[in-house]
């Protein structure tokens, strides 16, 4: 089982690798966040200017960081299954020896790599902008790696696996473009409700995902410690939902319409 798995996921990993434009196209949507907040951090003159806009700053990283999570498997979420489908590919692939449930596995990890990738990318590029806007204090060290390890991976793996999923039902890419492209918008509207009302962002909220992940950017941002109840919670949490839209995936790759594309 597993051996299957890393096969078709290496398999869907050097296919997508050898896309150019399509990596472009990710690095642009995952590097435009740091860019925007380093043009808009160039404005601020001032160390006072700094002090008082410095938390619109953060709550733009945050934003930024959970739609990366998103947009950074996008390209390749709806090719593994909606272009499969165009192509009537689909069929064929599942044919083989191979259970279902491995086959969407391997291209759920997959898309997994590059999601991840959009996230560190993305908050790689924070870092160093923080750095030049000289924002003191940002970015707690001892914590850099507990962000990702429990808060924006898990977020990674559950934006693949909704990808998958809305890819599924899709018969073309063109079609697929259109879902991926809507819901990468939902962590940036529950994003910038957080932001704008941070009367919703206390309590039960830290611990769901994507608001609890931004929670924790903004907290990591100012230097603030990550409380360890609260990261397990969320990667559990996060983890959970993951587990359902691929149980659904699964569940849709046995339905006929699915399979042959029609």
């Amino acid at each position: 089982m597993l051996e299957h798995v890393l096969v078709i996921a290496q398999k869907e990993l050097l296919d997508s690798v050898r896309d150019v434009r399509s990596l472009l196209s990710s690095l642009l949507y995952c590097l435009m966040g740091p860019g925007v907040v380093f043009m808009v951090s160039l404005t601020m003159n001032d160390k006072s200017a700094i002090a008082a806009e410095r938390s619109v700053l953060i709550g733009m990283m945050s934003v930024f960081t959970l739609v990366s999570a998103f947009v950074g498997g996008m390209n390749v979420g709806m090719d593994v299954l909606a272009g499969e489908r165009e192509r009537r590919s689909l069929l064929p692939l599942l044919m083989n020896a191979v259970a279902r449930r491995d086959v969407l596995l391997g291209k759920w990890i997959a898309v997994s790599c590059f999601s991840a990738a959009g996230v560190i990318i993305t908050l790689a590029g924070f870092v160093v902008v923080f750095a030049a806007a000289g924002f003191e204090g940002s970015g707690n060290p001892a914590y850099f790696i507990l962000l990702p390890a429990f808060g924006l991976v898990p977020l990674a793996l559950l934006a693949a696996a909704l990808e998958l999923c809305l890819s599924a039902v899709c018969r073309t890419v063109k079609e697929a473009h259109t879902y991926l492209s809507m819901l990468a918008f939902v962590p940036m509207a529950c994003g910038m409700l957080l932001v704008f009302n941070r009367n919703a962002a206390y309590g039960w909220a830290h611990f769901l995902p994507v608001a609890g992940q931004q929670w924790q950017l903004e907290r990591w941002a100012r230097g603030g410690d990550i409380p360890l109840l609260q990261a397990l919670v969320l990667f559990v949490s996060t983890s959970i939902l993951a587990i359902c839209a691929l149980s659904l995936t699964a569940n849709l790759m046995k339905r006929d319409d699915v399979i042959y594309g029609s």
